[in-house]
């Protein structure tokens, strides 16, 4: 699970969009939830694009999924795009608010482009959908 820019501030930036929750309760949360579908999960956040990159990258061959809230970084960010495409390991991207209902630059996702799916608007229980998601396209490749 790769948490992008301004994620650390969460339960301080906006609530009335993000909500109270902070990261480490969104920590907790994933955690129990990836324990309840027999996942284990590396849970990071970063507020700088090129170590986000490299955690992406090294997904390759380490991990079998990738849930990524990329933060602003969704809608900016080819080289995340890039690094999705090398990555080989299927990728659900998630964010808490509803990205279609907010600005009008936020309505465009580079990482859509290449994830298997997307969770939006539903607040942290977006992060478990992307759990439950990730599980449902891991067993299927079985």
């Amino acid at each position: 699970m790769i948490n992008g820019p301004n994620l650390n501030m969460l339960g301080v930036r906006q609530p009335e969009v993000y909500g109270s929750s902070s990261l480490k309760d969104l920590e907790l949360l994933c955690e129990r939830e990836a324990r309840s579908l027999g996942l284990s999960i590396d849970f990071r956040q970063s507020n700088a694009e090129g170590e986000l990159v490299s955690w992406v990258q090294g997904a390759r061959g380490s991990a079998d999924g990738i849930m990524l809230n990329a933060g602003a970084l969704t809608h900016s960010s080819i080289a995340l795009l890039d690094a999705l495409a090398s990555a080989a390991v299927p990728a659900v991207e998630i964010h808490m608010s509803n990205i279609h209902r907010r600005e009008k630059f936020r309505e465009k996702s580079y990482v859509s482009l290449f994830a298997a799916g997307m969770v939006c608007g539903l607040g942290s229980y977006s992060y478990v959908l992307g759990l439950r998601a990730i599980h449902s396209i891991l067993i299927s490749r079985q």
